[in-house]
């Protein structure tokens, strides 16, 4: 075996968001490539995982987006000491990075930008955020490809102004033996929250943010009566105010480690998103788990689900708790629908399958300075 493609990425952030979770992922599937990581900000949630899969991991440590600019003499430092024969960013400050940083490197490597978003509304956000999207769609042409994980993601970006060369869509990828049915969690999951066994159990697994509408679900919620009972799980979902009349049957876990441990204990997963998603990581995982799935119609949700699961509006909570209605009392149905959940996961969006692609792509732009594959 020769000498292995050396892949550099660059990324906002390793907080426990899903774009973190996918380069996790990825890179532990692809060890014969090298990998070494760049982090702008100071969440290091997810650099174990990347260690273990043997990349090297830098975290810059940026309190702000107005730290940046002092930033790039370390950045230019740790990119050329690695000699990346690519370049793969991720999330809008990551993308302005690499390509500032790709101009003073020699020789310089293909560029590829990788978009996890689509229908963002920025009210909610810093304006710098705007300001990155906004610098970003001029310069859009520079990468050798602008790849994104869903459809709804890049037509948004392309909306927006953003005019590449090259455009790609590679879906998030999931572990079938990771994330694998247990008809023995439902069971534990429910005695470690000590509620009966005739209990039908929601789950929303998202961390506290306007995109992810737990208002909404709550609303929802309440429009349902015992046996359905619901846990939250993500960062900030412990200190979320709950209406008291919710409280009996809502547990609020905070942000867990354990994932694919509790997945597999649900009667349904929501996805209850207003707006901002491209590939929700969570959707695929309890697809693969056989868990029925409910969605907001917000990025490629309804694609991903196809016939496998239901699709509401967002922001609908009457239309949600009809939905979680509908399916908590029709246990057939939600057995038919994770079984095809996991059946669409195999099909279309295993991790082996993904990481084919990335491989693909990533081979083929390194030619001119690597060689053949």
């Amino acid at each position: 075996m020769g000498q292995r493609l050396r892949i550099l990425h660059l990324i906002t952030t390793l907080g426990p968001g899903g774009a973190e979770a996918m380069l996790a992922k990825l890179i532990a599937a692809t060890p014969d490539f090298a990998h070494a990581v760049i982090s702008l900000d100071r969440q290091t949630d997810m650099e174990p995982a990347l260690r273990q899969a043997n990349a090297s991991v830098t975290v810059l440590g940026l309190a702000s987006p107005l730290a940046f600019p002092a930033s790039l003499q370390r950045l230019w430092r740790a990119a050329s000491a690695f000699r990346p024969d690519l370049i793969q960013s991720w999330l809008w400050h990551a993308d302005l990075a690499a390509t500032l940083i790709r101009l003073a490197l020699r020789p310089r490597p293909p560029l590829v930008w990788s978009l996890r978003c689509s229908g963002m509304e920025f009210g909610h956000y810093r304006l710098s955020t705007r300001l990155v999207l906004s610098a970003l769609a001029p310069l859009s042409r520079v990468p050798d490809v602008v790849l994104a994980n869903s459809e709804a993601g890049l037509q948004w970006h392309l909306a927006r102004g953003y005019r590449p060369r090259r455009t790609l869509v590679i879906p998030n990828g999931f572990d079938l033996e990771r994330f694998r049915p247990d008809p023995a969690a439902r069971p534990r999951v429910l005695a470690e929250l000590g509620w009966p066994e005739h209990s039908i159990l929601i789950g929303l697994i998202a961390r506290v943010d306007a995109m992810k509408d737990h208002a909404t679900f709550l609303a929802a919620l309440a429009r349902t009566a015992d046996p359905v009972r619901a846990v939250l799980i993500g960062r900030g979902t412990d200190t979320l105010a709950i209406p008291p009349d919710l409280r009996p049957r809502l547990a609020a876990l905070g942000q867990r480690s354990d994932i694919a441990r509790l997945l597999p204990g649900l009667d349904i997963l929501c996805v209850s998103s207003r707006f901002g998603e491209g590939f929700p990581n969570v959707l695929g995982e309890a697809m693969a788990c056989a868990i029925p799935c409910i969605a907001t119609d917000v990025g490629d949700c309804a694609r991903i689900l196809g016939p496998a699961g239901l699709v509401v509006p967002p922001g609908d909570a009457v239309a949600l708790a009809e939905a979680i209605s509908a399916l908590a009392a029709d246990p057939a149905r939600r057995h038919a629908l994770g079984q095809a959940g996991r059946d669409r996961v195999a099909a279309l969006f295993s991790l082996r399958t993904v990481a084919e692609a990335y491989r693909a792509l990533w081979r083929d732009l390194a030619k001119p300075s690597f060689g053949p594959a």
